[in-house]
């Protein structure tokens, strides 16, 4: 039976949560004491789970000698042997739950988040696919109680989109979509293919997570900001009125356009809104490439040069290609039921977790189709 990791670590911080928590100021700013409260709880249930593992470790550890002491006893030994195997079950259970509490949170989990969406390769069919794309995200969102909130899009000749931006609002955002980073690959008869021949065409996603002020610094003077006329659809104030805004960061080269607003103020806001996300998500990238080639599989890299998923819409097939994850519903998933391959991913990714947490190697089966 391995042993579990240390958890003093985890009991000190139990307990200094436990003064936090009990100041008298502490629910002053309620967005952080609910973090705090929601770590709390969790740090509870660990410290609960892992004693409850040592006391069933222990009982384990009597059962096994009684079966040997009962050797000479056919009736007592299979008692104990029955036992035996009910608690190393019930052992397991609760290893795995004391793991997963003791994976480290992703500080931006519970962050909202900006999603970019754009055709790539495929012309005209890539941008109707990116509009399906951003259509099963919105239904996504919709069953979940998030709000969608447009802040950019470039629409194409037959109504796809060439781009489109959106910040999306509610619990846990970025936890639920941020595997969705990558090239999206379709595999379909274009409505514009006269022949009846299967086309490829690609999609990228981004998913950041939404930045607040304090995670990147942004100095005024890094920043060109240029207005012009808007154009497009939108009514006819947004025609006559300066309020489309770029803004380039010069040290980075970012470039980031807003026009979806009548008010110049408004679409800036929107347009920094996008430009923090850009330079948080740069920032972490710039991280997790520290620890590449020891975790050359993760999951969510953000990778846009790496297929992720296949669209076959001959096949009514979806896959994954991360995990190697077939569903024939497509469909269904079209119309936003993303539930299997989000839930898929996410355990993908604590059972990659886990194994860096216990020192175990870790390799993943992935069941490439074409």
């Amino acid at each position: 039976m391995d042993e579990l990791p240390e958890i003093t670590p985890f009991r000190r911080r139990l307990e200094e949560l436990d003064a936090r928590i009990s100041e008298p100021s502490f629910y002053g700013n309620q967005r952080a004491a609910a973090e705090v409260v929601r770590e709390h709880q969790k740090l509870q249930r660990l410290v609960a789970d892992h004693e409850a593992h040592e006391r069933v470790a222990l009982e384990i550890r009597q059962a096994a000698a009684m079966a040997r002491d009962a050797a000479g006893d056919p009736a007592m030994r299979e008692m104990a042997e029955a036992e035996l195997g009910d608690l190393e079950r019930r052992e397991a259970a609760l290893r795995q739950s004391v793991l997963l509490c003791m994976i480290p949170p992703e500080p931006t989990d519970s962050r909202n988040t900006v999603m970019e969406i754009r055709a790539g390769t495929g012309g005209e069919e890539a941008a109707l696919f990116a509009a399906e794309l951003a259509r099963a995200y919105q239904k996504y969102a919709d069953a979940r109680g998030w709000k969608v909130q447009p802040m950019s899009s470039s629409v194409s000749e037959r109504g796809g989109f060439k781009e489109v931006i959106s910040l999306i609002t509610g619990t846990e955002v970025y936890r639920q979509l941020k595997f969705e980073s990558g090239v999206h690959r379709v595999q379909r008869i274009p409505v514009t293919e006269a022949n009846g021949r299967v086309h490829t065409s690609t999609v990228t996603v981004a998913v950041l997570p939404e930045a607040e002020e304090v995670d990147v610094h942004v100095d005024p003077a890094d920043l060109e900001i240029t207005v012009s006329r808007a154009s497009g659809p939108g009514g006819q104030g947004v025609n006559t009125t300066d309020s489309a805004v770029q803004i380039l960061h010069k040290p980075t080269g970012l470039i980031v356009s807003c026009a979806d607003e009548r008010s110049q103020i408004k679409n800036k806001a929107r347009a920094m809104t996008v430009l923090r996300s850009r330079l948080l998500k740069l920032k972490e990238d710039e991280e997790r490439a520290r620890y590449a080639a020891q975790r050359k599989g993760q999951i969510g890299s953000g990778d846009r040069s790496e297929r992720i998923r296949t669209y076959s819409f001959p096949q009514n097939r979806v896959t994954d290609h991360r995990i190697g994850l077939t569903l024939y519903n497509l469909p269904q998933v079209m119309e936003g039921d993303l539930d299997a391959i989000v839930e898929g991913l996410q355990k993908a990714d604590y059972e990659e977790k886990l194994a860096a947490l216990t020192g175990q190697p870790y390799v993943r089966t992935v069941k490439e189709e074409e």
